[in-house]
């Protein structure tokens, strides 16, 4: 079966993230974004691993849901055109900091267990290593090389993934303080690793540059530090729903069907800069300054595209490597509305919109992706029609991010809205109003993951 999966996510005991972010509303989001797997986040924790074995239930191989009466209570407040199975992959991400080749490291890592067996051995090996109470996020003194023989070690089928490895604080190829190559990153238990995290500030094309990297399936996750975020980035499967063979479809392409992307121009470090001066700069004009800030003469921070660049041994025109899949690079449907609207993405009036769109259309991968632009219009009004259309051609206007500002992504020029909006309604009153459930279309949001379709490359 074809479904999308967000395999990193994290809880709310880790640091910076929304009170919400449990197993219920990650299932209620995860629905309604269109999600047939997702990952728990955070299971070294030992306060949520425990909520997750009084939650969870097995739903088939290495995969949980929740328990029923959970599941019937969660499934009330999900409308019945986004229903779909969905399942849990039991997760965690952790950051390991330590000194190798004269500099110090900082590697986040996604980590991947199939049953709670795994993850109490795992759990019992790290405890002695830090404490993985005060993070769902546990920062370890850990060799990355080390870590990942312990995650082998914990149970048959437990994985790990190296995590936005472009990002340059913390992670494998980070500018600051990662390496050059995986291998570097892993040594000897390098082959042990068969797919790499892109991240937020990165895309396919530019990970296809390195021919380092075309023995790893490319994976996009959101990192999701609230439930609203989840999907933003997702890998498509077409593949049973089951632990095994999602493991088995990243290490052999065997069911790996690509990813859907942020464009990468919206990830917070795509550009070098410097954000107390708010000075963005490309790769080119850094070099020109010698690496400082032309304001302050302060360093700047040293961004995705320009890293991408220094490791490069391909042109960008190079063809697409024999692991590579399609991809489809997607704007948060949230920001889509708040741009209709000029207002916040997280604003009352966007969520009313969402939840209107979603209840009549189907989940909101498939209204960006995959559902009729003719039936989006029988729902919304030309100005919506328009700006799917042009998300689905790749017409976006970019604005890149840098030095942790997130960048822009607009459909719209401000003088095409202020002209177009003059006299027209988000959305006009039509039949469905006086519905207050709709049936879904044949095929979708039917409760078995029909109607996901494979990303569909934009380049």
């Amino acid at each position: 079966m074809l479904f999308f999966a967000d395999l990193h996510v994290h809880s709310r005991y880790s640091r910076a993230t929304s009170k919400g972010c449990g197993p219920e509303q990650l299932f209620i989001w995860g629905q309604q974004k269109g999600l047939g797997a997702i990952a728990t986040g955070d299971i070294t924790h030992p306060a949520y691993l425990a909520e997750l074995k009084e939650k969870l239930v097995s739903a088939g191989p290495g995969v949980f849901k929740l328990r029923p009466d959970l599941e019937r209570a969660a499934l009330a407040e999900v409308p019945a055109a986004c229903r779909r199975r969905a399942c849990f992959v039991l997760s965690v991400e952790i950051s390991t900091i330590y000194k190798k080749g004269d500099r110090t490291r900082k590697v986040h890592h996604v980590v991947y267990v199939p049953d709670f067996d795994a993850a109490d051995r795992l759990v019992a090996r790290l405890s002695r290593v830090g404490n993985l109470a005060s993070d769902g996020r546990p920062i370890l003194g850990l060799d990355s090389r080390h870590l990942l023989e312990m995650v082998l070690e914990s149970g048959t089928g437990s994985f790990l993934v190296p995590a936005h490895i472009w990002t340059p604080w913390f992670s494998a190829l980070g500018s600051s303080s990662g390496f050059d190559s995986i291998d570097e990153c892993y040594g000897d238990l390098t082959p042990q690793v068969f797919a790499v995290e892109t991240g937020l500030s990165s895309d396919p094309p530019m990970n296809w540059r390195i021919s380092g990297l075309d023995r790893f399936r490319l994976v996009s996750n959101s990192d999701a530090h609230s439930p609203a975020k989840l999907g933003r980035e997702a890998t498509c499967f077409d593949c049973d729903l089951d632990y095994f063979a999602i493991r088995r479809a990243l290490e052999t392409g065997q069911g790996y069907a690509g990813t859907v992307e942020f464009f990468p121009e919206e990830g917070k470090y795509h550009l070098d800069g410097h954000r107390t001066c708010k000075v963005r700069l490309d790769p080119a004009r850094t070099r020109e300054c010698g690496g400082l800030c032309p304001v302050c003469q302060g360093r700047v921070t040293i961004g995705v595209m320009h890293r991408v660049e220094e490791l490069a041994d391909r042109q960008e025109s190079a063809s697409r490597p024999a692991t590579a899949g399609p991809f489809r690079s997607l704007i948060p449907l949230s920001e889509m509305l708040g741009e209709i609207e000029s207002t916040g993405p997280d604003s009352k009036k966007v969520r009313t919109l969402y939840e209107r769109l979603t209840s009549r259309l189907g989940s909101e991968l498939e209204v960006l992706s995959s559902i009729p632009l003719d039936e989006i219009r029988k729902v919304g009004p030309a100005l919506l029609v328009e700006a799917i259309s042009r998300l689905r051609r790749g017409e976006v206007i970019r604005e890149a991010g840098y030095d942790g500002e997130y960048g822009t992504i607009r459909l719209f020029r401000p003088e095409e809205l202020q002209r177009r909006t003059r006299g027209d309604r988000m959305f006009e009153p039509s039949p469905l109003d006086r519905d207050t459930e709709t049936t879904p279309a044949p095929g979708r949001g039917t409760g078995n993951g029909a109607g996901t379709t494979v990303p569909a490359a934009v380049r």
